[in-house]
């Protein structure tokens, strides 16, 4: 029942037996913070979200996600940027990746674009890849580009001569 082993000695580390090397991987009996940093998924921040009584006049712009369900008077720019259903937008949107659920009054520009079939865009739409659903109505015109956020001038176009 009790044995005079140096395991529940304190201050001296039990040194495993070849059975228990053999049972279980040379790990820590206790997690350490690492542990918990390399098997924990990788959590995206939470997107940011605009509410469906909200009314922004202005432009947003984020390095992170952004998810509109009121309705926003100005440009936006975001890394994912989702157009809830009855959400509408005046203005242009740009983002890596573009996904339009409700209402879009201007240019969109997006390295993926993405039209719900619940989608009404009334303007230009600069993408790499582009998917439509069935039932999204569109006004405008399509184009790709392979880097549709590039907003400068295009490499063909001549430049405005300086004055002297």
């Amino acid at each position: 029942m009790f044995s005079k082993s140096k395991i529940n000695e304190p201050g001296t580390p039990a040194a495993p037996s070849t059975a228990d090397t053999a049972a279980k991987p040379a790990t820590s009996p206790t997690p350490s913070e690492s542990d918990f940093k390399s098997s924990a998924p990788k959590a995206k921040p939470p997107a940011s979200q605009l509410s469906t009584d909200l009314h922004i006049t202005g432009n947003l712009k984020t390095s992170g996600d952004i998810q509109i369900e009121g309705t926003v008077d100005g440009d936006i720019r975001a890394h994912l940027l989702t157009v809830g259903e009855g959400a509408t937008v005046n203005g242009e949107c740009m983002a890596d990746d573009v996904v339009v659920n409700g209402r879009i009054v201007g240019t969109v520009r997006g390295l993926k674009v993405r039209l719900t079939s619940t989608a009404r865009v009334e303007g230009d739409i600069i993408h790499n890849t582009i998917a439509i659903e069935s039932g999204a109505h569109f006004e405008g015109s399509v184009q790709r580009q392979d880097d549709p956020l590039n907003t400068g001038t295009p490499k063909g176009a001549p430049k405005a001569a300086a004055k002297d």
